[in-house]
């Protein structure tokens, strides 16, 4: 995988991005502490997981068995990630109240957490869009796919400990038209700038 160093930076990126599990994880942190928020980062972390695995699975197949499917995914994957730059863009300023009533026990955050990731369509869109972008094709699927879920699982839990960490700093800073806005718009042009070299980038 020569461009595992280029789908580190996507993948900070997207988990940085402000979002639902974002607003989860400063919720969290904010009640019940740093220690009390990882319940919650460890059932965001499983979800991508199981969202991955399943995702990829039946990916994985389609391109062992169709040449062709490289560059037609390549190029779909190319274009979301794109749009997902144009989207942060324009999108509004984050907004904590969204995740008013938390589950207060470990178990229950950590299912909510699960059931966050699950559930959103974004993920399972990224993980179908961009994965494929850092496949080497030749050497073994399940190998390549199990590292960069594992990858990016494990920056779940990183970014978001860091989030929980400086929960009241990053609340108060990203609650403002002007600090959710400095996300969006970074995190957004890196996006685009990733989905035109991906889309141009020779194997």
């Amino acid at each position: 995988m020569h461009l595992y160093a280029v789908f580190l930076v996507v993948a900070a990126a997207t988990v940085c991005s402000p979002g639902p599990g974002v607003v989860m994880t400063l919720t969290n942190s904010l009640r019940h502490g740093p220690r009390g928020a990882f319940a919650g980062i460890a059932g965001i972390a499983s979800g991508a997981l199981l969202v991955a695995a399943v995702s990829v699975t039946g990916l994985g197949l389609l391109l062992a068995a169709s040449a062709l499917a490289f560059p037609v995914v390549k190029l779909v994957g190319a274009a979301y990630l794109a749009w997902l730059g144009v989207r942060l863009w324009r999108a509004p300023p984050l907004r904590l109240d969204a995740a008013a009533t938390t589950p207060t026990s470990w178990r229950r955050r950590f299912v909510a957490g699960l059931s966050l990731q699950v559930t959103n369509p974004k993920a399972v869109i990224f993980f179908l869009s961009a994965f494929p972008q850092f496949i080497e094709p030749g050497r073994s699927y399940a190998v390549q796919f199990a590292i960069l879920v594992a990858t990016y699982a494990a920056l779940v839990v990183a970014i978001h400990s860091i989030y929980a960490r400086f929960a009241g700093r990053a609340r108060s800073w990203l609650a403002t038209e002007r600090g959710a806005r400095t996300v969006n718009r970074v995190a957004g042009t890196a996006f685009v700038a990733f989905g035109a070299a991906l889309a141009t980038a020779k194997r």
